[in-house]
């Protein structure tokens, strides 16, 4: 027991405490070294809303972002009210940061979209046009070599004939490359059994205003031309010379 003056141990049937000389009664002694047990805490479980909040606002792609807004609000509440027996307060938090940090970014996103799509196909449809272009320049080169190594029989109107004229090119061969179509036509003679004299090449895109948006043309003179929308007849009658 302790006395309530001084707090020094006395006897449980002490009068007087020996150290300060106080009188006391068995009413006043306090017991000594008395703990109050500890009463154990509930296991305390983290909220599986939160986690899914935080890995869908890390995540970050739309509707990921929506659903980890809905799951860190309904998460908090539930931590709310779960009197302590919840954790997770602090995933939720930074799910629904990450979440609504998606949905702000969805305008940039797409002003940057409307932006660089259209110069990504503007690019695309430049380089198709510039391979169309070499690629009727190699054809009518390739042409001239196939008639010189055969004298008799002069230029050819198969694309494939070409490889043994040093024309490689498996695409171009095959007669389609990089989104243009290839043409070999009007391959004619100046008089019956006469070797072949004239020929004329064409490349078309394979899909106006998204492969391309010009039409090449050639022919035995060697001179490549284009018309801008145009169809290779178009080409062939009145194209520019590039």
């Amino acid at each position: 027991m302790n006395c309530p003056r001084c707090g020094a141990t006395v006897s449980e049937y002490s009068q007087f405490c020996s150290n300060c000389g106080n009188a006391i009664s068995p009413a006043q002694l306090a017991p000594a070294n008395v703990s109050t047990p500890a009463m154990p805490n509930a296991q305390q479980k983290t909220s599986g809303m939160a986690i899914a909040s935080l890995v869908c606002g890390i995540l970050n792609v739309f509707p990921l972002s929506a659903i980890a807004i809905v799951l860190g609000h309904v998460s908090l509440t539930q931590i709310k009210k779960s009197a302590g027996r919840m954790q997770g307060r602090g995933l939720a938090i930074a799910g629904l940061v990450l979440g609504y940090l998606g949905i702000v970014a969805i305008p940039f996103i797409l002003i940057i979209a409307a932006i660089a799509i259209p110069n990504l196909l503007r690019a695309k449809i430049a380089a198709n046009e510039a391979s169309a272009a070499h690629s009727v320049r190699m054809v009518a080169t390739a042409e001239r070599a196939y008639a010189a190594q055969h004298p008799t029989e002069g230029f050819t109107c198969n694309l494939a004939d070409l490889n043994s004229a040093g024309l490689s090119d498996s695409d171009l061969l095959a007669g389609q490359k990089h989104g243009y179509v290839f043409t070999l036509q009007n391959c004619t003679v100046d008089s019956t059994g006469t070797p072949v004299t004239k020929f004329q090449v064409t490349a078309v895109p394979a899909s106006l205003n998204a492969t391309g948006t010009k039409a090449f043309c050639s022919d035995e003179s060697d001179v490549v031309r284009y018309v801008f929308r145009g169809s290779a007849q178009e080409c062939l009658e009145g194209g520019s010379p590039i």
